[in-house]
């Protein structure tokens, strides 16, 4: 007999029911729930710059199952934390409350314990292969017109600070003059960066004793030959122009800790200002920063060139200086052209300028060595996947990438971030947002101001407060007893 219903006499009830759905239709509906479900506002911004395989749950331990936040929620949430102006973590839960309530989720609790546990378990490794990823492929892809279209790469050094807690003391110390509890751990950071793009190549991370050159020695493998060393006068090495000889790198650099030479003492005279040398090799003692094998390979007498730079430019602290170099070739590489490219390792220093002062790397916020470490790891992904979307944005303009401002692509991609992947907006109109972004990233060009100086003098005044010289809770003590008197500054 057929089954019918009252209110539909004659109709089959099974054949009015949906047809099941398959294990795929339901696994595309769960992934997409969970994309509206966790903050993914900048992934649709630099997204394709990271590796989606990084960002799958693991295969086991505590990012294997999806939660409130998951592995690829909480690296989201990461980057979003050091790119906001408050890069705090309560940011970051406020953040996730507000996407919540926006798609009708149930709010989660204001606690920050949830995210920073989960921070914690972010592995270094996958990290730093995201940093590899965002930096090796536009590397290679950088093309200048300079130096026979080689690739230069320049190194420097920078310091940053970090919470007072003795696990962070105990790896990066303070300065030793300072009393305990009034300073604060001090990491050295030396990094190699691409001339042209300003990609970061890779980094090592040391404490206020460790030198520059060491560091830099760990990140030979940055180095791939034909490519120029570029750098200042605390590389000038008579091991590390070798070394860097030996793996087909040239190096560019100032002259230090020797006499210059003369024409009387030159080998040949190239032209003005630029002579062919020899170096002798350096006496080796215990405080030579190799060990005495590597000093018994060193040829007696290195080859190079000296060029000397003459600056005419009035407030400038140096009237000339003297550059050292393994581009013999006075034809190939004229002595302008290696003092022009010398003269761009100040973008360096801007770089660091954008990492440390943009973004606020400056100070730390984590308070154990093992999220500084991460901590500063996710600085550099985002510098990097910034730097690519702004050589994207330049391309489509036709003007060069170190015309756009690093400042004004911060401000762009924190206002347009939370406005991409919203589910009232159609595919059309998600793509006109993100032509826009790439409009106002390239609107806002740096004027060229060659020769620029400004005095190292500041105007506002500092509020005359007094330098701790003891710590919080012995002041606090001594107050009680009547016995502390503050003095101004």
């Amino acid at each position: 007999m057929q089954n019918t219903t009252p209110m539909f006499p004659g109709f089959h009830l099974p054949t009015l029911r949906r047809k099941p759905r398959s294990a795929q239709q339901i696994l595309v509906q769960k992934l997409a729930a969970i994309k509206h479900k966790s903050l993914s506002q900048l992934g649709d911004c630099l997204g394709k710059f990271i590796p989606t395989d990084y960002l799958l749950p693991s295969q086991t331990g505590s990012l294997s199952r999806r939660r409130l936040f998951s592995k690829e929620t909480t690296f989201w949430a990461f980057l979003s934390q050091v790119l906001d102006a408050d890069r705090g973590c309560q940011e970051v839960v406020r953040k996730m409350q507000a996407f919540a309530a926006s798609k009708s989720s149930p709010i989660p609790s204001s606690s920050t314990a949830a995210y920073c546990k989960a921070r914690q378990n972010l592995d270094l490794l996958e990290l730093e292969a995201i940093l590899c990823h965002t930096s090796l492929p536009l590397a290679q892809s950088a093309q200048t017109t300079r130096l026979n279209n080689r690739r230069v790469v320049v190194v420097d050094g920078t310091g940053v600070t970090m919470p007072d807690t003795p696990e962070n003391q105990e790896v990066w110390p303070q300065q030793k003059h300072q009393t305990p509890g009034c300073g604060f751990p001090q990491a050295s950071v030396c990094a190699c960066f691409c001339l042209h793009t300003g990609t970061l190549l890779s980094y090592r991370l040391g404490n206020k004793k460790s030198h520059e050159l060491p560091l830099l020695r760990e990140q030979w493998e940055t180095f791939k030959k034909d490519d120029i060393f570029l750098g200042d006068k605390g590389f000038c090495s008579y091991f590390d122009v070798f070394s860097f000889k030996e793996r087909g790198v040239d190096s560019v650099i100032t002259l230090a800790r020797r006499l210059p030479a003369t024409e009387a003492t030159a080998v040949k005279v190239l032209g003005d200002d630029d002579l062919l040398m020899t170096w002798k090799k350096p006496v080796w003692n215990k405080k030579s920063s190799y060990s005495r094998e590597d000093w018994e390979r060193l040829p007696k007498e290195l080859l190079l060139r000296q060029i000397k730079v003459t600056v005419n430019q009035p407030g400038f602290r140096v009237t000339a200086f003297y550059i050292i170099t393994t581009l013999l070739d006075a034809i190939e590489y004229p002595a302008s052209e290696i003092a022009e490219i010398y003269l761009q390792r100040w973008d360096v220093e801007l770089i660091f300028r954008d990492i440390k002062t943009t973004m606020g790397m400056d100070i730390l916020r984590c308070k154990t060595p093992d999220m500084v470490r991460k901590e500063i790891v996710m600085y550099f992904i985002a510098y990097n996947c910034i730097r690519r979307l702004m050589g994207e944005a330049a391309k489509r303009k036709g003007i060069t990438q170190h015309r756009v401002s690093f400042k004004g692509s911060v401000q762009a991609i924190r206002q347009w971030a939370p406005h991409l992947n919203q589910i009232n907006i159609s595919r059309d109109q998600q793509l006109q947002l993100k032509d826009a972004l790439y409009q106002a990233i390239a609107d806002y060009v740096v004027p060229e101001r060659p020769g620029r100086r400004e005095p190292r003098c500041i105007k506002r005044r500092p509020k005359p407060y007094q330098f701790l010289t003891q710590p919080r809770d012995k002041i606090i003590e001594l107050r009680h007893r009547g016995k502390y008197h503050a003095k101004r500054a």
